[in-house]
């Protein structure tokens, strides 16, 4: 039976890696086939290319501006067929062990042709790092959410979020923008991100930034606060719960 050749990505924001890593590729050429289907040199071109053209393996520098490596490998396992990842890395060590017990593969720069073939061949069976694991290895959360439409996937910029609303097994993220759908919960993102975000509600988070302030709402006798917030036009209930935050958020 013929082994359809691996469909490869390189991602790596400097050109001389990218071009050391296609040299490396030529000479195991003859022992694994592959396509390289195209470079990225920054996380955004490489989702954008991931989006265009089917992909089996990413070779994933982790130190590049704006979205690093960990973090585009935790988008991209948002995809209904994610790609796996082997990272490239000049790491220290503390980061190397994150990998290794989490089983991430990874090449130690300066890469050797040999240890790059015995990566792409576990490439071929082994399952992409899962979204946990990958979290764990990384030493901050990311600046990015991530939702999935029609295979392609957008980034939210963690600093445009005004509120973040439980619906289902969903959870809705509101720019002044628009409104975006991913597949995660509240309580992880609470504690990803304790300083941007405050509760609300039991199925609501809001923008620590995006308070403008806090009203009265409902009939006589029956009355709740509501947050108004920058930026939208929706105003959040504050459960009684959650009253000691309207005091917080309110002080000059």
């Amino acid at each position: 039976m013929t082994t359809e050749p691996l469909r490869l990505l390189i991602v790596d924001d400097e050109a001389p890696a990218r071009a050391r890593l296609r040299d490396l590729l030529a000479d195991c050429a003859g022992e694994i086939a592959h396509e390289i289907v195209g470079e990225a040199g920054n996380g955004r071109e490489a989702l954008d290319l991931i989006a265009a053209t089917p992909v089996d393996v990413v070779l994933l520098d982790i130190r590049m501006p704006e979205i690093d490596g960990i973090e585009l490998a935790q988008h991209l396992q948002k995809l209904p067929q994610p790609p796996s990842v082997i990272f490239t890395t000049a790491y220290d060590v503390y980061a190397i062990r994150a990998f290794e017990v989490h089983a991430i593969d990874y090449l130690l720069k300066p890469i050797r042709a040999a240890r790059l073939k015995d990566a792409l061949l576990r490439a071929r069976s082994a399952r992409a790092p899962g979204i946990d694991a990958l979290r764990s290895a990384s030493n901050r959360p990311p600046a990015f959410l991530s939702a999935q439409e029609r295979g392609r996937i957008h980034l939210v910029p963690i600093d445009d979020v005004i509120y973040l609303k439980a619906e289902l097994k969903y959870v809705t993220v509101r720019t002044a923008q628009r409104e975006y759908l991913i597949e995660d919960t509240l309580a992880r993102l609470e504690q990803d991100y304790p300083e941007r975000f405050v509760r609300v509600h039991r199925n609501c988070l809001i923008a620590r930034t995006a308070v403008r302030g806090f009203e009265r709402a409902g009939s006589e006798g029956e009355t709740h606060w509501v947050a108004v917030l920058s930026g939208c036009d929706e105003k959040i209930p504050v459960s009684r719960r959650q009253n000691h935050v309207v005091r917080e958020l309110s002080k000059p």
